[in-house]
């Protein structure tokens, strides 16, 4: 048995982790698995109820779990608020943080049947299928900051170690010997020491892969081409803001966010969660799109060992864009709620699964 400890969060999160709940469960029944699910507060939800983002109970829970699946964490009413105890996003970044969460991975792939949705031509999308790993904990947005006595001037310190990075290249050159032996390293060494830093740490780990041929991108090259031609990607791996901006660049691609997972590793753990925000305007309306979060629990799925069952998931997923079982986002003229979704996505799973067996 593995113990899944789920941070619904706010806005729409209750309603789309309810909708991943349903098709793990599925999932495990299918697969002969057992899981077990505990909850916990994060974000706006939390400072109501414990005046703070991230309560010392959820971070217990999360300690004791195997694995977290998250909703989503903000409201628009702490838009603004300075005090950071009142703010849900610190919610967010102190998991991160409390968790060790040191590797994003964001996967990006385009369907079939939704390629009309992108922003960018189909010729361009066509077999876009790449995985951006993302360093969580370092560099410009935990670094040392503040500004002059005058107000004047201001800084953000960005430091790496080559600890730092030789843990989140080690993933990366293990994707990418799973997939096709390509990995791909956006800096800026032409400029910042930092980068120059990461070149030469993911450089010598090389010649542990020597398999995988490393190429290298300038990150501003590197967001031109995620939109000139991403299907010439397969495994990126970059650096925390960098691959903020890259990751969010990227998303657009499949065009909707409601289809993007993410997932964070961490020494002891990992936490899943889908890219988009939580789209407090829908909550409680059933019309929001749970396929990111569905998604994200196939990653924490396959995090577990449970392949099969995280395959099915993917697989069911297509299927239900397929046939447009889907939400407004991507069927406006005929949509499916998001109880509607997930319920069609768990038979699915159930139904392959039987087949399968057969």
């Amino acid at each position: 048995m593995k113990n899944i400890l789920v941070l619904p969060g706010d806005g729409i999160g209750p309603e789309i982790t309810t909708e991943a709940i349903k098709v793990m469960n599925a999932a495990a029944d299918a697969y002969g698995f057992t899981l077990n699910f505990d909850f916990a507060r994060i974000g706006a939800s939390a400072i109501y109820k414990d005046g703070n983002p991230l309560p010392d109970e959820t971070v217990e829970k999360a300690e004791r779990a195997d694995a977290i699946l998250l909703g989503a964490v903000g409201l628009p009413e702490f838009d603004g608020e300075k005090d950071p105890n009142r703010r849900p996003e610190m919610g967010l970044l102190g998991i991160r943080k409390k968790m060790q969460l040191y590797c994003n991975i964001r996967p990006v792939k385009t369907y079939e049947a939704i390629k009309h949705l992108s922003p960018l031509k189909e010729e361009i999308i066509n077999g876009t299928d790449f995985v951006i790993f993302r360093e969580l904990t370092g560099g410009i947005y935990f670094g040392n900051k503040g500004r002059s006595a005058d107000g004047q001037t201001a800084y953000d310190d960005c430091s790496y170690s080559v600890h730092e990075i030789q843990r989140i290249a080690q993933l990366a050159y293990e994707e990418a010997m799973r997939r096709d032996k390509k990995l791909l390293l956006a800096d800026k060494a032409n400029v910042l020491e930092t980068s120059r830093l990461w070149r030469e740490t993911v450089t010598a780990m090389n010649k542990n892969y020597p398999e995988v041929k490393l190429d290298y991108q300038y990150i501003d090259n590197a967001a031109m081409q995620v939109v000139l031609r991403p299907s010439q990607f397969s495994v990126i791996v970059t650096e925390n803001m960098f691959g903020d901006i890259l990751s969010d660049e990227a998303s657009v691609i499949i065009g909707s966010l409601g289809m993007l997972p993410s997932a964070s590793y961490g020494i002891k753990t990992a936490l899943f969660e889908p890219s988009h925000g939580s789209y407090p305007q829908a909550a409680g309306k059933n019309i929001a799109n749970p396929m990111a979060t569905i998604l994200s629990a196939a990653l924490l799925l396959q995090y577990l060992g449970f392949n099969d069952a995280a395959k099915a998931i993917e697989n069911a997923v297509d299927q239900a864009l397929t046939q447009k079982v889907c939400t407004m986002d991507i069927n406006p003229g005929k949509p499916s709620s998001t109880s509607a979704v997930g319920d069609f996505i768990a038979q699915t799973v159930k139904a392959n699964a039987k087949i399968a067996v057969h």
